[in-house]
């Protein structure tokens, strides 16, 4: 089987032709709309996003133990979401100070108080920041309370070596909590908003701002949408230089301009080779006298 011989003329000849610039022109506007296809897919996507998570954020309240029980883990639905806790106020020697919080630029603590849900269960509210643990609005609470907050999650810093040198932790941990009290607590905190009945310390703490609720992912099939004309545009373009290299290396196209003149120009070399050998070959045969070439 004969190999596949490669060209002699450069690519840039076969990319210049008018049919392929055409073609070049096309596959570039057609990858352009995939390409603003796709980022415009991607934008619905975070659209959505936003609206999921701002509508957790701003859901009215539910009662925390109907949200999610305390025998379970903390379900990432409920993270952001603001919650009620009805309860009495834990013992003050139950309290727990968290560190290295800042508050209007001045480094704090956040005051960290069990709410008893019952004998044998409570959740830990984070009251508020203080300036220093013995400041007087860092007293501990007491009695009955119903307050409203938002649900978050522990922090990823490990402060279980923290319980060895008192109530003042490092991060905001529940793995490290559940062994400084006596009770069961939820696999969660709730950052106190508002009281709504019980008493309110006074001084009270400084209120905190919850961190951001997480994001809600909606909309993924809006991702798979914007990938898909991604790869499209790309296909588009690989689909046009792959028909210009094929184009290429298959046999001279003899309409094509340069190839006839290159084609003329080798057959009128040849035709005058051929004249030549068959003038030699009359000059080096014999004529004899009557004009006749003898054989």
């Amino acid at each position: 089987m004969a190999e596949l011989r490669e060209p002699d003329r450069p690519l840039w000849r076969t990319v210049v032709k008018p049919q392929w610039l055409g073609l070049l022109a096309l596959a570039l506007v057609l990858a352009s709309v995939m390409t603003v296809f796709g980022v415009w897919q991607l934008g619905v996507y975070r659209s959505k996003t936003a609206d999921a998570t701002a509508q957790r954020a701003a859901a009215a309240p539910v009662g925390l133990r109907s949200l999610f029980s305390i025998d379970e883990g903390l379900p990432a639905k409920a993270v952001g979401r603001r919650v009620t806790v009805d309860g009495t106020w834990g013992p003050a020697a139950d309290q727990l100070f968290i560190a290295d919080r800042e508050h209007d630029g001045k480094n704090g603590y956040w005051v960290v108080s069990p709410v008893k849900l019952s004998s044998t269960d409570a959740v830990m509210v984070v009251r508020g920041w203080v300036p220093s643990v013995s400041d007087p609005s860092a007293a501990a609470p007491s009695g009955p309370v119903r307050l409203t907050g938002t649900v978050i999650a522990s922090e990823a810093e490990d402060s279980s070596g923290d319980a060895a040198n008192g109530r003042v932790l490092s991060s905001l941990r529940i793995p490290t909590i559940v062994d400084l009290v006596p009770y069961r607590v939820y696999d969660a905190f709730v950052v106190q908003s508002t009281v709504d009945s019980g008493a309110v310390p006074s001084p009270a703490p400084a209120a905190v701002e919850p961190p951001p609720p997480p994001t809600d992912h909606a909309g993924w099939r809006n991702v798979a949408y914007a990938f898909q004309w991604w790869i499209f545009a790309a296909f588009t373009l690989w689909m046009w230089t792959r028909m210009v290299r094929d184009a290429h290396h298959s046999p001279e196209d003899p309409e094509d301009p340069d190839d006839v003149a290159d084609g003329a120009v080798g057959a009128g070399g040849g035709a005058g080779g051929g004249a030549g050998g068959a003038g030699g070959d009359q000059v080096g045969e014999p004529v004899e006298p009557s004009g006749t070439v003898s054989a």
